[in-house]
Order: C-alpha cells, then structure tokens, then sequence
C-alpha cells in the first residue's frame, strides 16, 4: 500500500471520528436542554429533579456515537423525543435503509453499506425487520378510501420475478387515476400470477369497493378481454386503447422497405382532429396499401372506435389520453428501482419496493396538475355532467 492511501485513510478516519465526536456533543447539549424544559413542566417537573446520567451507544447517519450521556430525572417520567428508551438506532439510519432499499439493493448489500458507516453488520434479517414496518403501511393504504369520480383510469401491468416455490414472473397490476383537475394519483398495485382480464376485474372491482364509481375513460392496451372486463364494473366509461402499442405492433408486420411511406400513411389516421377525418384518412390508407397488408388494416377498421375515443375530448389534453404513456413512466420507474435486486425471495419483498415507488409518485404530483386542465376545465365539466349527470 503507497503512503499517499495510507494518509488517506488515516485522514478519512480522523474525519469520521471528528465528525462522531461533534455529533456527540450536539446530541448532548439537545437531551440537558430537553430535561431542562422537561422539568419546567407539569406534571413531570412538579417535585422532580435531575439525577445524573445514563451512558448508552446510538448508530446514526453519521457513525457510531459511544459512551453518550443521557440524562435522567429522579422520578424517571422523562424521556426524550430523539430516540426510544431501547432503541439502538436513530429514525435517520432506519430511513437511510429504507432508501437504500428503494433504490433496489439488495439487504445484504445495504447491510455491508452501513457496516462502512457504523463498523457494524447489519445482518439481511436485521435489514428486512427494518424494511418490515412498511407491511402495516402498505395494508393500510391498500384499503385506504378513493375519490368517488375519475376523468380516466390507466391500467397497466410490469412483471417482477418472485419467488414462491421457485422464481417467475408475475404480473403487478397497477392503476393510476386521473381527476378532473388533473391531478393523478397511483390508485393500486396488486402482485399475483399472469397478467388477465379476470385478474384486471377483480382490481376494478377491488377500487369500486374503495369508492370509485364514476369514471369517464379506461385506459389501456389491447389485452383481450379488458375491455369487457372495464365496461362490466363501469358501464358508463368509454374505453381508450393505446394507440401507440398499436402503431409498434403494426410497424412490425409491415415490410422494412415499406414502413417509411405506410407510417406516413397511418399517422394521418391517429393524428386527425375529427373521427371523420380519421376515418377518411384510414380510407384512403386502405386505397394505397390494402392489397398488401389487408390484415393489418382490418385490424384498424376493427378498432378505430376505441382507438379514436379520445378525439372526444379537449385538445388539450388529448395527448395525455391517446396513449398509456403515462403509466408507463411510472413502471419503468419501478423496473429502474427492481433493477439491482433482480429476484425477490417473497411477494412482501416486491411490495415494499412498488410500495416505495408509489409514495414517492403520489407525494410528487399531489400538487402538480398536468397541463392543459386548466384550459379544457369547463369542457371537461360540461363531458363529465353529460354522462353522469351531475
């Protein structure tokens, strides 16, 4: 080893024992000032006074805080905010787990990463104890009330490979809600098997039983059957298929040398401002290119209702409606977060982690309304009072 990694680490190591040490003193200072006001109080100061320490270690952020003092009072009813009488571990290191957990390492992994912080190993059953608080939390929000109407509901699932008697993919079926205001909001996550329309209805079913009952639009892709399965727990909501999946399926069953002048072609069908503009455009697709691809375009003559539902709509928002894009993010962001672990050794493990992602989202866009909303709010109003008369 070169005497320049050698100073290094001995400076690295004054640092942390500099840094520990002031932590200390701080910690100190806050629990003599909280006994202070403590004892001003009633009932806990009437009669009382202080009666020295009591010496303990705390794991933090920060290191491994030794020896520190913890006062006491004589008739011991005081204890203090920052930690429990018999916890080892500050909030702070047990939401820094958390976070490393979010990010997709895996428990021994964030066991050897807090290890270089503490000096001490945190076994993967100590890290998943930790973890483990978050199974009441999900429970609870699984079972949380919904709003009573939604502009449009997305429906997508992404796969997660778990681990019952041996490793495979299941479905994790997600939806997330779009209000009026547009305001939008993961509604549910339910993991379990192959991805279906009957696994879809008992989700919907699952939220209508929350307290959704109003819903304007479904959004989603072309699984077979999904739209009956919509349409059976919310008759009044048109249904949107994804226009994108639709343009990627067709792109490859047309010929590479083809594809340039066809998607041209098509594209005058999904970007009409009217339906009848859409029709009269995939017309005339049909003129130019029905003898080859015959196939195809019935399959657009087929759908084109349900592909077309969000012409509508206003405008300006359209974008937001034609394509499942929204959801999708959404689930990229849980395979970005799956990433690192790979496999997971039981369906609580994926759930703390679609948990995680969930809050996150839902925490970020409970104030934020997509744009457009604002602009198209009285049409919106007067869609919404039309279907459901109110």
């Amino acid at each position: 080893m070169s005497h320049s990694n050698i100073f290094s680490g001995d400076i690295s190591k004054q640092i942390q024992e500099m840094v520990q040490l002031f932590l200390k003193e701080k910690l100190e200072l806050l629990l003599k000032n909280e006994m202070e006001v403590a004892l001003e109080l009633e009932p806990i100061g009437e009669n009382n006074s202080k009666n020295g320490y009591y010496k303990r270690t705390l794991d933090t952020m920060y290191g491994k805080v030794e020896d520190l003092s913890v006062p006491r009072d004589r008739m011991g009813q005081y204890q203090t905010a920052l930690f429990d009488p018999y916890q080892r571990r500050m909030v702070a290191v047990d939401d820094l787990i958390i976070q490393l957990y979010q990010h997709g390492v895996s428990p021994r992994k964030v066991g050897s990463i807090i290890q270089g912080l503490l000096g001490e190993a945190y076994s993967p059953g100590t890290v998943s104890n930790i973890t483990g608080k978050l199974v009441e939390d999900i429970e609870k929000w699984k079972v949380r009330p919904l709003r009573k109407r939604y502009l449009a509901i997305y429906l997508d699932a992404t796969f997660l490979n778990i681990r019952r008697d041996t490793y495979e993919n299941e479905a994790v079926y997600i939806a997330i809600g779009v209000t009026e205001d547009g305001y939008r909001e993961v509604l549910g996550f339910f993991v379990g098997g192959n991805e279906s329309a009957h696994g879809w209805k008992e989700v919907l079913f699952d939220m209508k039983a929350r307290g959704v009952e109003q819903v304007a639009l479904g959004i989603f892709d072309g699984l077979s059957g999904l739209d009956t399965a919509f349409n059976s727990v919310f008759p009044e909501a048109d249904i949107q298929l994804c226009v994108i999946h639709k343009v990627r399926y067709t792109t490859h069953r047309i010929r590479p040398k083809d594809r340039p002048d066809f998607l041209q072609d098509l594209k005058k069908v999904y970007t009409a401002e009217r339906y009848e503009g859409a029709v009269e455009a995939l017309n005339q697709l049909k003129s130019n290119w029905g003898s080859l691809y015959k196939r195809e375009i019935v399959s657009w003559e087929r759908e084109l209702p349900v592909l077309m539902t969000f012409l509508k709509y206003p405008k300006e928002i359209r974008k937001y409606l034609y394509t499942t894009n929204l959801i999708e993010r959404f689930n990229r962001e849980i395979k970005a977060r799956t990433k690192v672990s790979g496999n997971f050794s039981t369906v609580e493990a994926a759930e703390k982690i679609v948990y995680l992602v969930t809050t996150v989202y839902n925490q970020k866009f409970e104030t934020k309304t997509l744009s457009g909303f604002n602009l198209a709010s009285k049409e919106i109003t007067n869609i919404m009072r039309s279907k459901f008369g109110e």
